[in-house]
């Protein structure tokens, strides 16, 4: 035992020989808002890591927490990395997982992408009080986005400790397959198990920059969002985390079974080329091949693989079987109106009052007579309005009140609508109509962008009122990653719901409770619907 400690404070002892020698000979700067200027040292479970002090924090960028997922590894659960002491030189961000080009990721052909960043105030020490840790689960329907769109900057001045992380995405993340399964790993949902590789790793060296490991909160919005669910719904998350805030995420409660995905994931190897239905030839297709053929495949939900999800989530919430921790929850006042942004007007035109019919036709055929007389056209400014605030009610609101109550009979939950109606719009051009508060359009009020996007889309400033909204929203999310409960001085009472209590929070201008959320978007309607049945909307 003497003898093994021995040879690791030697090989620790090396590797800060090593450090400084790198830190001495000066570090580039990576891609962020504020320049880098002086190296700082992390100690990791086996070694160090050498990052940097910015303005803001001190950030240790492009860490990897499993092992690439390439050649016989793709398709494979998330290997652990080898444990040997060593240097880790964490000055950049990692490659992004494989995607294409869109308003919500940045294009990327590289497997080799399971990398984490972690974001510390200046004063975190290892040995000192232990930081509350914040792990942010990006967003992009499960085929788009990366860990370095946003700066934790807000959220970390606040004493927080902030990570974030790519995982695998589209395909490569999320497809089911007869040939896979059969290799007796757990099935489908690699992502989903990438997420949970870096949750571990969290736990076993966040001490090391600072921070508690016992006092993690998971928090991600949309895709980000149902992944919080559905990691608290995994039994292999159990434990990895103490709270968790979903960001307009309870859009899938109903996941597609095994059956279901397998089936499309069959259709995708044959479109792909690969015939004979077998594991090794869709190992080796080309990524550009698997970027090409996926965008047919909805690859935009975790999967009820019995394995890794063994319920669905409406149905896990319902019963209790999750992790009965603390949550925080809620979605946009106006969400439907990015996705028909998308939809319509950036796809060629506005939709047409014929074409608002025939959608609704078409996509709930079933129940189309008595939705378009929910949502009269003479109602609303324009047909794009009236289908976005449908897709807004049947989609986010009513699911994310299904969710909010269900686990409220188990944990203590804070459900709250986001309602600035003025919210800049950080991901698409204008378009005909106000963008309002859209899905994604609480985001700003959380963090800032590292990068500004070159996409027309308008980034404009919040103003002193919306400054105001969000230091409350940062303090509201810091506050309850700290101790449960996003009350504390300098914000709005905020009540937790259950046992009968309905009050969820406004964000908006005048931040306060807020009685009528379930007849605002009309969920004595909908809920009913989408409590055996998930829509195909979106």
């Amino acid at each position: 035992m003497i003898k093994t400690l021995a040879r690791r404070f030697r090989a620790l002892l090396r590797s800060l020989a090593a450090a400084i020698a790198v830190a001495a000979a000066g570090i580039p700067a990576p891609r962020q808002a504020e320049a880098a200027t002086v190296p700082t040292l992390a100690i990791l479970q086996h070694g160090l890591a050498i990052g940097q002090e910015t303005q803001d924090f001190k950030q240790f960028l492009g860490m990897r927490y499993a092992r690439p997922p390439v050649g016989a590894l793709r398709w494979q659960p998330p290997q652990p990395l080898e444990a040997a002491f060593g240097t880790t030189i964490a000055n950049a961000f990692g490659p992004h997982c494989p995607q294409t080009a869109s308003a919500f990721g940045t294009p990327s052909t590289t497997e080799d992408c399971l990398f984490l960043n972690v974001f510390a105030p200046h004063g975190a020490i290892p040995g000192r009080p232990y930081l509350p840790v914040m792990v942010w689960i990006h967003r992009g329907s499960l085929n788009q986005g990366e860990s370095d769109d946003f700066n934790p900057a807000r959220l970390v001045n606040e004493g927080v400790i902030v990570v974030t992380f790519n995982y695998r995405l589209g395909a490569l993340g999320f497809l089911a397959h007869p040939a896979l399964e059969a290799e007796g790993h757990p099935a489908v949902n690699y992502g989903l198990l990438d997420q949970q590789a870096a949750l571990r790793w969290v736990r076993d060296n966040i001490a090391g920059f600072g921070g508690d490991p016992r006092n993690v909160t998971m928090f991600g919005e949309s895709a980000g969002g149902q992944s919080v669910l559905s990691n608290l719904v995994s039994p292999g998350a159990r434990g990895l985390f103490a709270r968790a805030i979903d960001q307009s995420g309870a859009y899938g409660l109903i996941l597609p079974t095994l059956a279901q995905a397998q089936a499309l994931g069959t259709a995708f190897a044959t479109q792909t080329g690969c015939t004979d239905q077998s594991a090794a030839c869709l190992r080796r297709l080309p990524v550009e091949t698997i970027l090409a053929n996926q965008a047919g495949v909805a690859f935009r939900t975790t999967i009820l693989d019995g394995m890794v999800l063994p319920q669905s989530l409406d149905v896990a919430l319902k019963t209790g079987n999750f992790s009965r921790v603390p949550l925080m929850l809620g979605s946009n006042h106006d969400e439907g109106r990015l996705f028909v942004a998308g939809q319509f007007d950036l796809a060629g035109a506005p939709l047409t009052a014929a074409g608002f019919a025939g959608f609704v036709n078409g996509s709930l055929p079933s129940i189309a007579t008595p939705v378009l007389a929910q949502y009269p056209l003479t109602g609303f400014p324009s047909p794009d309005l009236a289908l976005a605030t449908l897709e807004t009610d049947a989609i986010f609101s009513c699911n994310t009140l299904r969710a909010g109550a269900a686990a409220a009979r188990f944990a203590p939950v804070f459900q709250y609508e986001f309602a600035d109606e003025s919210a800049p719009q950080i991901f698409l051009p204008p378009v005909s109509f106000p963008y309002a508060a859209a899905h994604a359009s609480e985001i700003p009020f959380v963090f800032d962008r590292f990068v500004q996007p070159a996409n027309g889309s308008q980034a404009a400033p919040l103003t002193p009122v919306e400054q105001a909204l969000a230091r409350s929203m940062v303090r509201y999310w810091t506050n309850f990653a700290r101790r449960g409960d996003p009350n504390g001085l300098g914000v709005p009472s905020w009540t937790p719901i259950g046992s009968g209590q309905t009050a969820i929070q406004s964000l908006a201008e005048r931040q306060k409770p807020t009685f009528a959320f379930a007849a605002d978007h009309k969920c004595g309607f909908w809920t009913p619907i989408i409590s055996v049945q998930a829509l195909p909307l979106r």
